[in-house]
């Protein structure tokens, strides 16, 4: 599985992007999707996740309220919509796939099988 994670990019505080992140290699509607970030000096943290058919979702309380997460199946395709960013949204991005299909609840790194490259968000203040 491949996937290619797009949409990043500066953006002042309590303005908003659209993360996308593009898979090929596997059937995209038999695959778990998340985002995760990562600050410097800080470890990679879960901030949502989606399941196979994006009827179900689950956020970090960090994000909550703010962020919403969605797949277009048709396109091979998982969102995250950021809204009322804040400075400390500011990390690299990641996109990751997981095979169980309870993992869209998982916030645990190593219960995902495949990562993207990451995109650079950065939240002036």
């Amino acid at each position: 599985v491949q996937l290619q994670a797009s949409g990043g990019g500066l953006v002042q505080a309590g303005g908003s992007l659209r993360l996308s992140c593009a898979a090929s290699g596997r059937t995209f509607s038999s695959l778990v999707m998340g985002w995760f970030r990562q600050a410097p000096g800080k470890e990679r943290e879960h901030v949502s996740g989606i399941s196979f058919s994006g009827s179900t979702t689950s956020y970090s309380d960090s994000v909550k309220g703010r962020f919403t997460i969605s797949r277009d199946n048709a396109k091979n395709t998982v969102y995250l919509q950021m809204n009322s960013l804040k400075s400390e949204d500011t990390a690299v991005y990641y996109c990751a796939a997981a095979n169980p299909s309870w993992a869209w609840n998982s916030r645990r790194v190593d219960e995902y099988d495949y990562w993207g490259q990451g995109t650079q968000v950065t939240v002036s203040s």
